[in-house]
């Protein structure tokens, strides 16, 4: 059987998925280090009622989170979720108030106390430990979702949603501080396919053509899915 563009471009993401993230963490990282986000640390950004430093501190928790989650203890008692699976359960992501949102803003508020030294120094030295962790973590490793306990993802996988996290927030954060910077093209990539595959799982087919040609019958909002 041929294999859709489609699948052909999940296994290529999938197989570069750890120097895809590498790339992108570099990038979220230079935004951490400039002068302009500890200048603007305590203004608003272009995320209503999230300030520079909050949203600063969520970018850096994609990078600080993968070091976390890999120290997390493993079950392994059921098969590991894929990272569409991940995106495509979540629930009420459209809504600041909701019980997901606020907690990922409180989680993120509470890092940025620690300044924004404190930070990009925390995020230089965890994606250097990362660089020397990824490259030598076998293809079966699994990480522990800790806000899931006993769901479990394979590491390439979860480094997808990650990068999810790092396409969207690097131009939020560079929005904020009128940054001349985006997310590498690899990671918009990665990131497009992951939540459009979560959409069409979410939704339905018929549902994203209709987003996708017929917005006039997108009554589901279908292509939304954070």
């Amino acid at each position: 059987m041929v294999r859709s563009t489609a699948s052909l471009l999940r296994k290529w993401l999938m197989d570069h998925s750890r120097s895809i993230y590498l790339e992108a963490a570099h990038t979220a990282l230079k935004l951490l280090q400039s002068d302009e986000t500890a200048a603007r640390w305590n203004d608003d950004s272009v995320l209503g009622g999230m300030t520079v430093g909050v949203l600063a501190s969520y970018l850096a928790r994609s990078i600080l989170q993968v070091g976390w989650f890999l120290d997390g203890d493993l079950t392994g008692q059921q098969p590991p979720f894929s990272a569409t699976i991940y995106y495509a359960r979540l629930s009420d992501t459209s809504s600041r108030t909701s019980a997901l949102n606020a907690g990922v803003e409180q989680r993120s508020a509470e890092t940025a106390m620690r300044g924004p030294e404190a930070i990009a120094d925390e995020t230089r030295i965890a994606l250097q430990v990362l660089e020397t962790c990824l490259s030598v973590e076998p293809a079966d490793r699994r990480v522990a979702i800790a806000h899931r306990p006993g769901e479990e993802l394979l590491l390439d996988e979860y480094l997808c949603t990650r990068l999810v996290e790092i396409a969207v927030h690097t131009e939020d954060l560079a929005l904020s501080i009128d940054a001349d910077c985006v997310a590498p093209p690899c990671a918009v990539t990665a990131a497009v396919d992951l939540l459009l595959d979560a959409a069409r799982i979410r939704h339905g087919d018929t549902s994203v053509l209709h987003a996708l040609a017929r917005r006039e019958r997108d009554d589901k909002n279908a292509l939304r899915v954070l």
